[in-house]
């Protein structure tokens, strides 16, 4: 079976701290695979809210998740804060895809990797919408 492999941008333009809880915790002692994608979608609320955007609202329009994939470097135990960052990539008419990685806060080893394929969504109309002018910009401005 071939293995996911994600390659990371250069340059993240986005970092956020996420806690890992007791409740992000399986039967293994370490962090569960489904709690790891909803620490994901809190790392991407963020970095739209950073842009002043939220899921409903990137320059009038919404996102929509189209596909998700990660690969696990490490586990992550409770108590651990993990460092996720994030940047766009491979920008298409209708969207791009979100790539992160999860660090470790204290040791910085790293975690997990990811990217998350979204869709600029108009609710209104139901259909998909033009990735939007100033979310670009913002998103691709060297640091």
């Amino acid at each position: 079976m071939t293995r996911v492999s994600i390659d990371l941008p250069e340059h993240f333009v986005f970092a956020t701290e996420i806690p890992i809880y007791i409740s992000h915790i399986n039967y293994g002692h370490h962090l569960d695979n489904a709690a790891l994608v909803g620490l994901v979608s809190e790392a991407r609320v963020r970095f739209l809210k950073h842009l002043g955007y939220t899921e409903l609202d990137v320059e009038g329009v919404g996102i929509v998740v189209a596909d998700a994939a990660l690969q696990y470097k490490s586990e992550a135990f409770h108590g651990e804060a993990l460092v996720f960052e994030m940047a766009p990539a491979e920008f298409n008419k209708y969207g791009c895809d979100l790539v992160w990685r999860a660090t470790d806060k204290a040791s910085g080893r790293e975690v997990a990797r990811g990217k998350t394929g979204i869709i600029f969504f108009n609710y209104e109309t139901r259909r998909p919408a033009s990735v939007p002018a100033g979310f670009r910009t913002k998103t691709t401005r060297p640091a």
